[in-house]
């Protein structure tokens, strides 16, 4: 059975991302599809609008086969580690043939010669990067300039730096750059991104909208309003977490845990946090004390720069609230890879893969976390539990749903 990875977030589902599946069925030849999902927290540092089951759900409704869980140590992280994590999940399976991401211009070979390049990090990359940032540019512009610079023969540096601007084609060469550095002969493909872009607010005249779009849909004026953009399957999912008080999740339902942590803790223990850099954390308790209103939004409109964007803000913020710690999520402890394979879901097809799965990865197949230790997966149950606490309706079942509740069978 020949089976093609895809790295997910479904926050929410779309049809867009309908689409994506089915190209990556159409573009591999794939018999079955193994998703790669972050779980509560998000790439970008923010909380699904839905919880990760269902998430799960939708994906397996709209074609996916196997849903894994993206640990929160790699979830919650800049596109390299990001990348790594959900690439290695997939390479660790032994059973995925292939891989198939969106992006903004379909132009695999580019992506793959720059990739190339980079898998082995040249001399003077990181150097570069930090004098760009001391020239004001952010994380994703100063890598985005640098790597340009060192466009291999036959990408002009100038299309390489548009190229590297779009964030898909950001995060496929990073999917790409991890395959380099595993070894893997999982073969890529991608798929080119159509109708909305990623970050476009509104949606357009089709079908097919961002993420950010529906999303702002939902907050405004709940599930109905994204009816036109997203599968009837997630539209009947929505409905039933909004009845259930279990969404939306956005910021906001943790202002009182987040302000609270970030308000009590001396400079010396922000600093240890993941992504508190550069002196983060004195412009945190500067910025706490003279905020207009105690609300999330409030803390990061007053904490984004230039050089700080939100996204990092976000991350910064996620990992404070999950008390994540610069030893936890070292670069060190990253490049070990993720140390097991949690399935979240899956349906016939993907039971039939999962036993296959279970003769052929070189990790713990897991699929009940309370048969199974591992430090990563102790802060996978405290990013849910930590989730659960922000829902309408507290329910502490849920809230350790890890524990209790099996993997999603469609």
């Amino acid at each position: 059975m020949k089976a093609v990875g895809v790295i997910v977030e479904y926050n929410p589902l779309h049809n867009g991302h309908v689409y994506h599946l089915q190209e990556a069925r159409r573009l591999s030849g794939a018999d079955a599809v193994v998703a790669v999902m972050s779980g509560p927290f998000l790439q970008r540092g923010e909380p699904a609008i839905v919880g990760k089951r269902a998430r799960t759900e939708m994906a397996l409704h709209a074609g996916a086969d196997l849903v894994l869980e993206l640990p929160v140590a790699y979830a919650v992280q800049p596109a390299e580690w990001f990348a790594f994590g959900a690439v290695s999940l997939l390479h660790r399976t032994g059973v995925v043939d292939s891989l198939c991401f969106g992006s903004e211009s379909g132009d695999l070979d580019s992506l793959q010669r720059i990739a190339r390049v980079l898998s082995v990090e040249p001399a003077g990359m990181r150097e570069d990067i930090a004098r760009r940032l001391r020239e004001g540019a952010s994380y994703p512009a100063a890598y985005a300039g640098a790597a340009a610079a060192l466009a291999p023969g036959g990408v002009d540096a100038h299309d390489a730096a548009a190229l590297l601007e779009q964030p898909n084609n950001s995060l496929g060469l990073h999917y790409l750059i991890a395959l380099q550095r595993l070894g893997s002969a999982i073969q890529p493909f991608t798929a080119a991104r159509t109708g909305a872009a990623y970050h476009e607010a509104t949606p357009g005249p089709g079908a097919i909208a961002s993420a950010t779009a529906v999303r702002r849909l939902l907050m405004a004026d709940g599930p109905n309003a994204a009816a036109p953009y997203v599968p009837a399957a997630t539209l009947a999912i929505l409905h039933r977490e909004w009845q259930g008080g279990r969404a939306p999740i956005h910021w906001e339902r943790f202002a009182q845990p987040l302000l609270h942590l970030a308000a009590t803790r001396r400079a010396s223990e922000l600093e240890r946090i993941a992504e508190v850099t550069e002196g983060l954390e004195h412009r945190l308790s500067r910025t706490l004390a003279q905020l207009p209103e105690p609300s999330v939004e409030a803390l990061l409109n007053a904490l984004k720069t230039k050089r700080y964007t939100r996204t990092k803000l976000q991350r910064m913020l996620a990992h404070l609230l999950l008390n994540h710690t610069k030893a936890e999520c070292s670069p060190e402890q990253l490049a070990a890879g993720p140390g097991y394979l949690r399935v979240l879901g899956f349906n016939a097809q993907g039971q039939r893969l999962l036993k296959q799965m279970k003769k052929t990865a070189s990790l713990p197949v897991v699929l009940k976390p309370s048969t199974f230790t591992h430090n990563q997966l102790e802060l996978d149950i405290q990013a849910q539990v930590a989730y659960g606490l922000a829902c309408e309706h507290r329910d502490t079942r849920k809230m350790f749903s890890d524990y209790y509740e099996s993997p999603v069978r469609l």
